[in-house]
């Protein structure tokens, strides 16, 4: 069951993310080029999904326990730190150059486009590199 309203979740942000014309990287870029052709239909995206994320989460943290789980799976630190900074600089760098972010890249791999598939490819290697470079070099616990 879990896994089938996983799927669903997915299902339903892809079909918001193709509905907002978020599968458009020239829309996105637009956004960012306040000098030029601004587009701020992203700023009402993002806004839309704010608000409905703050009710749902209202909802949600009433309850004792997940539906599907035993516990909330929430972040164990809150701690602002070089890995943090460093990968929100990455994702924002990578979110303006590419026009993409992965969540709506997923969906966008249904359009065929080759560069599509080029940055979900990015992606994954950026993904594997991490989990190597973390393998070579464990973060050290201080005592």
């Amino acid at each position: 069951m879990k896994v089938i309203f996983a799927g669903l979740t997915g299902l339903v942000f892809g079909i918001g993310i193709a509905v907002s014309g978020m599968m458009n990287p020239a829309k996105v870029l637009n956004f960012f080029d306040v000098a030029g052709r601004w587009d701020a239909s992203l700023a009402f995206v993002m806004g839309g999904a704010l608000i409905v994320t703050a009710l749902g989460y209202r909802l949600v943290w009433r309850r004792s326990k997940p539906v599907f789980d035993d516990q909330f799976q929430v972040p164990g630190s809150t701690r602002i730190d070089r890995k943090l900074l460093g990968g929100s600089a990455l994702f924002g760098i990578g979110w303006g150059i590419a026009g993409f972010c992965p969540g709506a890249a997923l969906p966008a791999l249904g359009t065929g486009r080759w560069e599509v598939v080029l940055f979900v490819v990015a992606v994954i290697v950026g993904l594997v590199l991490r989990r190597v470079l973390d393998n070579l070099w464990p973060a050290r616990v201080p005592q």
